[in-house]
């Protein structure tokens, strides 16, 4: 979540030699130098980074027809990395973390994009993805799912931009999809207004997608707001994860 409310791994190259020695008492063609035939040459080849495949699973404006899907500006955002947030409850740092568009767990990599249809009007559905090595992406899901259970009165996280005191968290019903995903609601209340905010994770193999949706303006104007996720980037997204 912005202050409103409040990587990438290198390519590894891998090369192998096959060499052919010559053995003692014979034959000329076995010491034949690798050059002379490609076949035994090292080959190498570039691999994805993380980053770079997120950036390619991530939606598009052309992904999700009537949603302008932007780089999120720095301008208010509540901390730049997770070891700028701390919290009064340790077990509910995942959720602090997907509200506020932070990796959960040990990643490679994570992207952010916010999706709106009517600008400040109609609030946004934010988008983070995140890649893992094996198992990491479970890890993520299983302290998320933890703290929803756990954090049910509420906590509060602060970083050098500002203070989020979160009242409540609920688990929420979810539409299952990919490998397995849940969604939660919180409130919070700022100058004496109450927020509802509305999140879910839906893990596909090795990568998480965190969906955050919040109305910005209505905090910044203390008026309620119970702003939903976007449906058609959510579906829009997860298909795009396959």
């Amino acid at each position: 979540m912005k202050r409103t409310t409040a990587l990438a791994a290198s390519a590894l190259c891998l090369s192998a030699l096959a060499c052919l020695t010559a053995c003692g008492g014979g034959d000329s063609d076995s010491g034949t130098d690798a050059a002379d035939k490609p076949e035994a040459t090292a080959s190498r080849t570039k691999e994805v980074s993380p980053a770079d495949r997120l950036a390619k699973l991530m939606i598009t404006k052309a992904d999700v027809g009537g949603y302008a899907v932007e780089e999120p500006s720095d301008e208010f955002v509540f901390a730049k990395s997770p070891d700028e947030v701390t919290l009064d409850k340790k077990v509910c740092t995942p959720l602090a973390y997907a509200m506020n568009q932070l990796p959960l767990g040990e990643p490679q990599a994570d992207l952010t994009r916010v999706a709106s249809k009517d600008g400040l009007n109609g609030g946004f559905t934010y988008v983070t993805l995140t890649a893992y090595e094996d198992g990491g992406a479970e890890s993520a899901m299983a302290g998320l799912s933890k703290a929803v259970a756990s954090c049910g009165d509420g906590f509060t996280a602060k970083s050098k931009n500002g203070t989020s005191p979160y009242d409540s968290v609920t688990a929420e019903p979810t539409t299952k999809s990919g490998d397995e995903s849940l969604a939660f609601k919180s409130t919070m209340t700022v100058l004496g207004t109450t927020h509802t905010l509305h999140s879910a994770a839906v893990r596909h193999d090795d990568v998480i997608a965190v969906y955050f949706a919040v109305d910005g303006r209505a905090i910044a104007e203390s008026r309620p707001s119970d702003v939903k996720l976007a449906a058609a980037v959510v579906e829009a997204q997860n298909a795009k994860l396959g």
